[in-house]
């Protein structure tokens, strides 16, 4: 390996990739620098490794807080392969994931308010089984419901560096994903104002991932409701854990 330009000690830079090499999983910053010698500039000799593998078959991506090796997306189409699904998310899950994504952190209640319907039994615990949500704490409001946001392992399933990085209203709509629908319109008016909720909640950690699949399934109305109609959230316990009703 060359001497690094900008002073990095190559041993450190070679430790850090081999590091980052033997993990099957993305590795957080913090582990990072746990694994290293004190002292070690981590920002750094991770901008330098991500460089180096730039133009490669394998690449350095960062998804939120985490780093791992994948393969080059340009190679994607060569590399496809056939494999066993072994689940598949409802239309309700895709729907409530999206919200989620969007408006975090969200209480149950408002991802009913902006689906129209109820969620049933299991959807929350899907998406929390697959690594892809986790509890945020709760919001400081009578009754104090639990909130819910997107974990690293969302980001980098979907490949996404950061959740700022999610598509657009207007380009999602170009893109002919969205309808004229009533959750559109909920979106627009309070899409801005949930993402800057962050001050109201007592924070949690969590995280993880799956594959991503739409059933066939509709949703979670029963016979006969209408796609309107949505369930009164019973209040949680403030002094219980992040237990959301069926």
């Amino acid at each position: 390996m060359n001497a690094p330009e900008n002073g990095n000690d190559p041993r450190h830079l070679k430790l850090l990739e081999a590091i980052l090499f033997a993990s099957a999983e993305p590795l957080l910053e913090r582990a990072l620098s746990h694994r290293l010698p004190e002292g070690v500039d981590l920002e750094a000799l991770l901008g330098e490794l991500r460089g180096m593998y730039a133009d490669r078959g394998v690449n350095l991506v960062r998804s939120g807080s985490s780093w791992a090796f994948r393969t080059a997306p340009d190679l994607a189409q060569q590399l496809n392969m056939e494999i066993d699904v072994p689940r598949k998310l409802s239309r309700a899950a895709v729907e409530t994931l999206a919200i989620i994504a969007y408006h975090q952190p969200v209480t149950r209640a408002e991802v009913e308010e902006i689906r129209g319907v109820g969620l049933s039994r299991g959807t929350l615990d899907v998406l929390l089984e697959a690594g892809w949500i986790r509890p945020k704490g709760r919001r400081r409001t009578p009754g104090r419901p639990a909130t819910w946001g997107t974990t690293d392992g969302f980001l980098d399933h979907f490949g996404i560096e950061d959740i700022r990085d999610l598509p657009g209203m207007d380009e999602l709509k170009a893109a002919g994903l969205l309808d004229s629908g009533p959750a559109i319109s909920v979106y627009q008016s309070q899409g801005s104002n949930r993402n800057g909720g962050d001050g109201d909640e007592d924070s949690d950690e969590g995280g993880a991932q799956l594959e991503l699949i739409e059933s066939p399934e509709d949703d979670d109305r029963e016979p006969g409701q209408s796609s309107n109609s949505i369930d009164d959230p019973e209040p949680l316990d403030p002094d219980g854990g992040e237990e959301e009703r069926a």
